[in-house]
């Protein structure tokens, strides 16, 4: 619950000092936190001797609308995206350091909101929200480092697929995209609610992903050869993935893999004359884990396969340059997913 005091004040009134003094006690700790914030630098146990690092940035406007998003929810998807590429390394997350640009102008209130949801998304996995920086700035952007531990096992990277590998995901996809579209449409979160039940559902999910965080070690322990989080759209990563390991990915008829979510899709994809299929193959920020595996391994429960893994000489007569398939084709579709620096 916000403190009266927090929703009458802006940063500009309370200075850096008395910010950090309302959002220290909202950060989780984590038991491999050794030195947690207030020091020059924070100190992290790390187990294996190997520490697993990523960094992410949300930026205000380009990833993120304070009147789309509560404080929480901005806190809780710049953990979780983050949080994910740990898991996709076959790592278990241990830490986070968060860099703050705030305009003067910003509520008190939503800052210590961030705070929260860093700690909602975070507690439940042991991860600690360690330190990090404060700057004033026109926008408010968050960018987030994490780190994780192997936990004596070796990475998984996006290099090791082969030839005759089945292609598995663990987790959703179309669902951020979708609530994304739906905000977009609605204009706001009031109209938006008003849509339904079902556009209710994908803007929750577009607010707050959840990853399938625990499903990276297991999928390390598996025998995964390759994997990767989706945070761009399943085309674009799973592209990614197979020119990091020299193949092609032939995906699965879009109807059968994913039949579950272009059904929870329907109805929101009718009532504002999209493509569900589109939304599933290109729509990023759910966090899936795009993984592979030897044909004969035996999957853990999270993973479903949706493909398997082909030579390049598997690329039909004049798709030299398709690194993923649908169905044994290029892809049919508009743009394969997010790109920071282009229209999409």
């Amino acid at each position: 619950m916000t403190d009266a005091r927090d929703a009458a004040e802006t940063l500009a009134e309370i200075g850096e000092d008395g910010l950090l003094a309302r959002i220290f006690p909202e950060l989780p700790r984590g038991t491999r936190t050794i030195l947690g914030p207030g020091d020059d630098a924070a100190i992290v146990s790390a187990e294996d001797g190997r520490v697993v690092v990523s960094t992410d940035v949300l930026v205000e406007g380009r990833h993120f609308r304070r009147d789309w998003s509560s404080g929480a929810d901005v806190g809780w998807r710049a953990a979780m995206q983050n949080l994910a590429d740990i898991a996709a390394m076959g790592a278990a997350p241990s830490s986070l350091v968060v860099a703050l640009v705030l305009p003067p102008s910003v509520p008190v209130s939503w800052v210590v909101d961030l705070a929260r949801g860093l700690r909602e998304a975070c507690e439940p996995h042991d991860v600690g929200v360690v330190g990090g920086d404060l700057s004033s700035g026109d926008a408010v952007v968050v960018a987030v480092t994490v780190q994780g531990d192997l936990g004596g096992r070796a990475p998984v990277l996006r290099s090791g697929a082969r030839p005759g590998d089945v292609v598995t995901l663990a987790g959703r996809a179309g669902r951020s995209a979708a609530g994304h579209a739906v905000l977009a449409a609605a204009g706001s979160t009031s109209a938006a609610g008003a849509l339904g039940p079902a556009s209710a559902g994908v803007v929750e999910a577009y607010r707050r992903p959840s990853p399938p965080l625990g499903a990276g070690v297991l999928a390390s322990d598996a025998g995964a050869t390759a994997m990767m989080d989706v945070s761009d759209g399943l085309l674009r990563d799973a592209g990614r993935l197979a020119r990091a390991s020299g193949v092609v990915i032939d995906l699965d008829p879009v109807a059968r893999s994913f039949a579950a979510d272009l059904e929870a899709l329907a109805t929101v994809a009718a009532a504002l004359g999209a493509d569900a299929e589109e939304w599933v193959l290109t729509g990023g920020e759910d966090h899936g884990l795009l993984a592979t595996f030897p044909a004969d391994a035996r999957l853990p429960a999270a993973f479903r396969v949706i493909g398997v893994v082909r030579a390049i000489g598997a690329r039909p007569a004049g798709s030299r340059s398709a690194d993923v398939l649908v169905d044994g084709a290029p892809p049919q579709v508009s743009s394969p997913g997010w790109d920071h620096f282009a229209a999409r």
